[in-house]
């Protein structure tokens, strides 16, 4: 089994970087499974953000222009999620998700397995 937990900020100003981190526990090894964060906004489907394995390799949306950073921190067992340059576009809610399919690797947020609850992430000055 495996769950998560997202933790961070609930607001953040424009034009700043959006940190967050999912805390990890599994009972299967979490190298076999891929990492990924989605989130959605009001009124709008799920949007994937990207993911990482827990070997480092790393794939993101390309809606994103860059924006987005996946890495994990093997020892606390969490990864996080950077997005810079927010805007108030970026305002939702983020979940991070674990996907036991790794090929060919999963972006669409419906390729997921295990959810955390999520967390609300406003964007505002």
């Amino acid at each position: 089994q495996v769950q998560l937990q997202e933790s961070g900020p609930g607001l953040v100003k424009p034009s700043q970087t959006l940190s967050l981190t999912c805390t990890v526990s599994a009972s299967a090894p979490t190298s076999d499974l891929l990492w990924g964060w989605i989130r959605q906004s009001p009124g709008k489907v799920p949007e994937w953000l990207g993911l990482v394995s827990y070997s480092g390799y790393t794939r993101y949306n390309p809606s994103l222009n860059s924006r987005a950073s996946i890495f994990w921190d093997t020892s606390k067992n969490q990864f996080t999620l950077q997005l810079s340059s927010v805007t108030p576009e970026d305002t939702a809610m983020y979940y991070c998700a674990a996907s036991r399919q790794l090929t060919p690797v999963p972006t669409s947020p419906v390729l997921y397995d295990f959810w955390g609850p999520g967390t609300q992430v406003t964007i505002s000055s």
